[in-house]
């Protein structure tokens, strides 16, 4: 029996990709498996989420996030695996070795295998630079979700919403479902960030969308009053409102990372890692949204079944050498990022499918691979920003035998 403090395998984070990822470690045999969650509940972002759409790709069903994720933490307890709560990881030390902090007070857990699925968090406005007054009334989707679903409060009546991702339209969903009437949906480039048919929903919801247009200022007293834009002439705005809602512009939660001796890729801001998830430390692995902003959670939870099959595998001892391998990375303004950051060059077959890398702004051009400063692999692409491009890593580690692959946008060729 474990007295608690020695498990195979730890997981940081109790969302989506660290519930998947615990529920198929147990479904592959490995005995102490233990789900580390800083909240009173687990179930991360989704849990907040008092609307659809979710659990399509996992239940084959739509429904509430709140329901998606009471489903997801039923399954890991009856798979067997431990879930605390109210745990925070405060520093991930080589090997495996981890100092929680718990109500109780300061405690030492170590794993053979560490997965950190500490998901995402929204750019908060300090870190955006918006001017003005320091007033009340300005917050991220995520503490808007907090505050209506489970505080049951209602912030503001008529705010305005910055940003036009996926999440932006769950903040609209949000507001409906506590009575509020956005004034206006704002997006500082020319088109809306979501897929179509994303961009017809806030006119369906009597919501003013403004593309092409900036926020400049956050006007008022000890409240929002209103807000000053710039449009797509130069001319600036005041639009009346009473709140401000941040949407998007997601980094990776990689504080334990970051602070600790993993080797955190600065493009994406989650660690580095080969195609099993692998980071500098091989006792550590990483999933879902840490990996690189945003997915859905639904594409985190695939992510995080996936880690916990290879976390299997590694403790069985059946995944390759992290070396030969390729550094991949991109050297151009146009891409943001690219993940995995390091190919195993290896013939044995798994790990992940694709090379994901996300475009930030419109291109139109041939996406390149070159390996040793020659060209290995291209296709055409035309697409718009921050949508996700996918290249199969099997084709890169085969058309690269040692050296390093580098992803650039050359002109059409047509």
């Amino acid at each position: 029996m474990s007295d608690g403090r020695h498990m195979d395998v730890a997981i940081i984070g109790g969302g989506p990709a660290g519930l998947a990822a615990a529920t198929a470690l147990k479904s592959a045999g490995v005995e102490r498996v233990v789900v580390l969650e800083r909240e009173a509940e687990a179930g991360g972002i989704p849990r907040h989420c008092g609307h659809p759409p979710f659990g399509l790709r996992e239940f084959r069903r739509i429904m509430k996030g709140s329901t998606y994720a009471a489903r997801l933490v039923a399954a890991a307890k009856r798979a067997g695996v431990e879930i605390r709560t109210l745990t925070t990881v405060v520093e991930a030390h080589e090997g495996g070795r981890l100092l929680l902090a718990t109500p109780e007070g300061m405690s030492e857990l170590t794993a053979k295998r560490v997965i950190l699925a500490t998901g995402v968090r929204e750019t908060p406005r300090s870190a955006r630079l918006v001017s003005g007054a320091r007033v009340s009334g300005v917050m991220n989707t995520g503490a808007l979700q907090s505050m209506v679903y489970l505080k049951k409060r209602r912030p503001f009546k008529r705010p305005v919403i910055i940003g036009s991702e996926l999440v932006a339209f769950s903040a609209i969903l949000t507001c409906r479902h506590a009575g509020i009437r956005p004034v206006a949906m704002i997006e500082a480039n020319k088109g809306v960030t979501a897929r179509w048919p994303s961009a017809v929903f806030p006119t369906l919801m009597g919501v003013a969308l403004m593309t092409d247009t900036q926020l400049v200022e956050i006007i008022g007293d000890a409240d929002v009053e209103a807000v000053m834009l710039k449009g797509p002439d130069g001319t600036q705005r005041r639009l009346d409102c009473d709140g401000v809602i941040l949407s998007g512009q997601f980094t990776p939660e990689a504080a334990l990372a970051r602070c600790g001796h993993l080797v955190v890729d600065p493009a994406t801001g989650g660690p580095r890692v080969d195609q099993w998830g692998r980071t500098s430390d091989r006792a550590y692995f990483a999933t879902g949204n840490l990996l690189r902003p945003v997915e859905t959670a639904g594409w985190s939870w695939a992510e995080g079944r996936r880690a916990g099959h290879w976390v299997a595998q590694d403790l069985a001892g059946q995944l390759p050498e992290p070396d030969p391998s390729a550094r991949v990375s991109v050297s151009d303004s146009r891409l943001r990022y690219v993940m995995p950051q390091n190919i195993v060059l290896s013939s044995k077959v798994g790990g992940m499918n694709d090379v994901q890398l996300r475009v930030g702004q419109n291109v139109d051009g041939e996406l390149i691979a070159e390996c040793n400063g020659k060209k290995v692999w291209g296709r055409r692409l035309r697409t718009g920003p921050e949508r996700r491009v996918l290249v199969q890593t099997r084709e890169l580690a085969a058309a690269c035998e040692e050296g390093d692959i580098e992803f650039k946008i050359s002109e059409p060729t047509d």
